[in-house]
């Protein structure tokens, strides 16, 4: 009588997941949704859409590198960011803040999870240096300023 359980969920099981097949054919974006990209569609022309996925990935690949994440993390950063713009347009979603997202969702992903606070510092040093500003710390809420100028007197 307890097999005849065990056999009748299995079935139920093997039903119920019986239509998921993955194989390397169909892992892979559909190359129908590679032309147009929604960037595209909203009049962003393809070379400059071009340039902010490389620059995209070379932001997660500098953060990932300052955040001393594994490669494979920052692979998979760059992976999520360009499977995010074959969705969604540049034109309606920050380049900097998607990529940020990326990078944090790689880290925890690939199981080398960093503090948000550490990537969004990371990625503010990134973009002074990038412009030729000086580099400062920035505070995240008021208690981070109270805590530094209390322990400063």
């Amino acid at each position: 009588m307890a097999d005849e359980k065990t056999e009748k969920a299995k079935n139920h099981v093997q039903k119920q997941f019986s239509s998921v097949i993955i194989t390397l054919e169909n892992c892979t974006i559909p190359t129908e949704r590679f032309y147009p990209t929604p960037s595209g569609q909203d009049g962003l022309d393809l070379e400059t859409e071009t340039d902010l996925r490389i620059l995209g990935c070379e932001f997660i690949q500098t953060a990932g590198i300052l955040l001393k994440l594994p490669q494979v993390a920052m692979a998979t950063g760059q992976v999520l960011f360009q499977r995010f713009y074959y969705s969604k347009s540049f034109v309606k979603h920050n380049m900097e803040v998607v990529a940020m997202a990326c990078i944090n969702l790689a880290s925890k992903i690939e199981e080398a999870p960093r503090r948000i606070r550490d990537v969004i510092n990371v990625f503010h040093h990134i973009r002074q240096k990038r412009n030729g500003r000086s580099v400062y710390m920035i505070f995240l809420c008021v208690s981070l300023v109270v805590l530094s100028t209390v322990s400063q007197s």
